[in-house]
């Protein structure tokens, strides 16, 4: 009787989802380009880079499973790597929640503005995304001789005597870069805080005024963060998972490697390793380590940000 009533159970489930998936079927038809895609493009390279890791590959003979070599390799063989994790780290700490709290608060001042202005500042901060490459600009304003534009102001303030190299200084690189990091991630993560102050339901404004909220802090903190928790959720899966992912500011303004690998983080030496070396195996357990770190990340965030969702 327990076997037979098990078997019922199932077969009323499959029946079920088979019935759902023929009731919503344009939907999953929709999904389906979507789905291919991303089996394509993100799943299936997960899972062979997870295999790889596992394997000798220079990407000109067939792998050679070699077992956990790669990752021993990793954690106590290769000191280049523990010089740029710390450096993903210091990336990702400074960077990210950095870049996630201004861009909210540069979203919150501008919603108060109005709507000319505020169209016209949001333009202008999310200018970083629409106009691509500028590290050029970036190149000029570091440029290590005397023309320069921030060696050229500084010496004439008598500040410097001669020329800093802050983009092969080993002392300075990381600095600039952080800096120009922090400048290019006001972008995204903006524009999400902006639709969330603009869609947020201005009745909750009057309620909270009837309950005793009285100036524009408490409104902040009692209804518009609780009632922006998707775009806090995106934002800060966008931004702070994405400074784990640094790499064409270092190489365009720094050089591919940086100097002793001063300011290399792990997608620039993943880089090395695969694309100079031809190591992909080893390049592949990197690449599972760094993906390792930011399903971690996101589960943190995830869980802080859980008790904002009014939902």
């Amino acid at each position: 009787m327990r076997v037979n009533s098990r078997k019922t159970r199932q077969g009323l489930k499959e029946y079920s989802l088979g019935r759902r998936i023929w009731k919503y079927r344009e939907s999953y038809q929709l999904m389906a380009p979507f789905m291919l895609l991303f089996m394509l493009f993100t799943l299936i390279p997960v899972i062979a880079a997870i295999v790889l890791s596992f394997t000798d590959f220079n990407m000109l003979s067939m792998p050679d499973w070699v077992g956990f070599q790669n990752y021993e390799r990793l954690f106590l063989d290769d000191n280049i790597f523990l010089i740029v994790l710390k450096n993903t780290l210091v990336f990702a700490l400074l960077t990210g929640p950095l870049s996630y709290l201004l861009s909210f608060l540069f979203a919150w001042m501008i919603n108060e503005l109005g709507p000319k202005m505020r169209t016209l500042l949001t333009l202008v901060y999310y200018m970083p995304v629409l106009s691509g490459n500028v590290y050029f600009v970036w190149a000029f304003l570091f440029s290590s001789d005397s023309y320069g534009i921030i060696n050229s102001f500084l010496m004439q303030l008598g500040i410097i005597s001669e020329p800093v190299g802050w983009l092969i200084n080993q002392n300075t690189t990381m600095t600039v870069l952080i800096i120009v990091q922090l400048w290019l991630s006001l972008g995204t993560g903006f524009l999400a805080f902006i639709a969330g102050f603009q869609n947020t339901d201005k009745s909750l404004f009057e309620a909270g005024a009837i309950d005793g909220i009285s100036n524009r802090w408490q409104e902040l903190f009692y209804i518009t963060v609780p009632a922006m928790a998707k775009q806090l959720m995106f934002s800060a899966v966008m931004q702070i998972g994405a400074s784990f992912g640094v790499s064409a500011v270092i190489v365009s303004l720094a050089g591919f490697p940086t100097t002793q690998y001063s300011a290399d983080t792990i997608v620039t030496y993943i880089m090395d390793v695969g694309t100079t070396r031809f190591e992909m195996g080893y390049a592949s357990s990197i690449a599972v380590l760094l993906f390792g770190m930011m399903l971690l990340v996101n589960h943190i965030i995830s869980s802080l940000l859980h008790r904002f969702d009014s939902e």
